[in-house]
């Protein structure tokens, strides 16, 4: 891997700016100048972490496997013999080469422990562990960076995607098309989840701009062009479903079993839920801007309106208003609306801000292959 230091002193981010150059903040330009793909950007310290950034080409086809199956892992452990177990007898029943990737995104349970084990047992099962919990994105962003398959299946350790649907997915993705998600027939799920996941997947329909059909599925098959492109996408609040419907490549949904969960705690509560919808929005539209811009301009509009009808009445009628409470009431409700648009307002600012740090998307701890 390029970007090797023998020092562990050296700052790994100021390094991959200043060595790696062109490679850490454009791929494309990479290509342009070398002419061959540019390599996954990372800094290794001795006896350290990797520190990743997701840019770059896909990896030398030579090492590529038929199907990879890449699947974030957070406090899954009572999970991992199972799942493995099962998508095992699904894949083999492909007579295809494969690997399973695991990334453990923090896990605190054993998970990690689970998933050695697993690879002592089967080296085409492959584990990725994160320094910390970053999240279920990063987490997948990790997989789809480090994957080979020419086809790249995406799910989640609770189990409640059954490794036995994936021959369904396969057998749609065969007819041509470059995304194929699961949709859940009865949804093992608490109804605010259930909730969430509609309004979801309807700001995306809203946001996106085009008619790609859009999905927020966590099981799904995708081309090897799609995670391709995925690899390109360097934003650092990054939300799959979305980018994948932003990319346009066909899409189309089939019908799965959902069962409940096998092990671990959901990894979305509600407030996180609410924050997966911030970024949702905050990153796919800048309908919120206009709408604190048109309210802002109604509202100046009725005060002139309403200003000067009292003026004209009390010049010409000697009108005079009674009464503190209306006021108050006005001033509350148009404070209200002005500490709304600067709320929005902030929530850009500050996904610029962290846009704009510069720190990785996720930082490995250990890799076992």
């Amino acid at each position: 891997m390029k970007g090797s230091m023998s020092c562990s002193q050296i700052d790994p981010v100021k390094y991959a700016r200043s060595y790696l150059g062109s490679i850490a903040l454009d791929p494309q330009k990479y290509r342009r100048e070398h002419g061959e793909p540019a390599p996954f950007v990372g800094a290794v310290l001795a006896d350290g972490p990797t520190i990743g950034w997701v840019m770059g080409d896909p990896m030398d086809k030579e090492t590529q496997v038929e199907i990879s199956v890449v699947i974030p892992v957070f406090n899954n452990a009572g999970s991992l013999k199972e799942l493995y177990t099962r998508l095992t007898q699904v894949l083999e029943s492909l007579g295809k080469s494969h690997e399973i990737l695991f990334v453990d995104d923090g896990s605190t349970d054993g998970s990690f422990q689970r998933l050695k084990e697993l690879n002592a047992q089967d080296k085409r099962v492959k584990v990725l562990r994160f320094t910390r919990n970053f999240g279920q994105h990063p987490a997948l962003a990790a997989g789809f960076r480090r994957c080979s398959g020419k086809v790249v299946i995406q799910m989640d350790a609770d189990l409640q995607n059954p490794p036995e649907e994936i021959l369904k997915l396969l057998d749609k993705y065969r007819e041509g098309y470059d995304v194929v998600f699961g949709v859940r027939k009865k949804r093992k799920d608490p109804l605010y989840r259930k909730m969430s996941s509609s309004l979801v997947s309807w700001m995306l329909k809203k946001f996106i701009g085009h008619s790609a059909q859009t999905n927020i599925s966590a099981f799904k098959v995708m081309g090897r062009q799609v995670v391709d492109a995925l690899n390109q996408c360097q934003e650092r609040f990054r939300f799959t479903s979305g980018l994948i419907s932003w990319l346009g490549f066909s899409q189309i949904g089939v019908e799965v079993e959902h069962a409940e969960r096998a092990g671990g705690k959901p990894s979305y509560n509600f407030f996180k839920l609410v924050f997966l919808t911030l970024d949702l929005v905050t990153g796919f539209s800048y309908l919120p801007l206009r709408m604190a811009s048109v309210l802002g301009l109604i509202f100046a509009l009725m005060g002139l309106i309403s200003g000067s009808y009292i003026l004209l009445k009390k010049l010409f009628i000697g009108y005079y208003i009674l009464g503190y409470a209306s006021i108050i009431v006005g001033i509350l409700f148009f404070s209200g609306i002005q500490l709304l648009c600067l709320g929005i307002i902030g929530e850009y600012l500050a996904r610029i801000y962290r846009e704009t740090q510069g720190r990785p998307l996720y930082v490995i701890k250990e890799t076992v292959e």
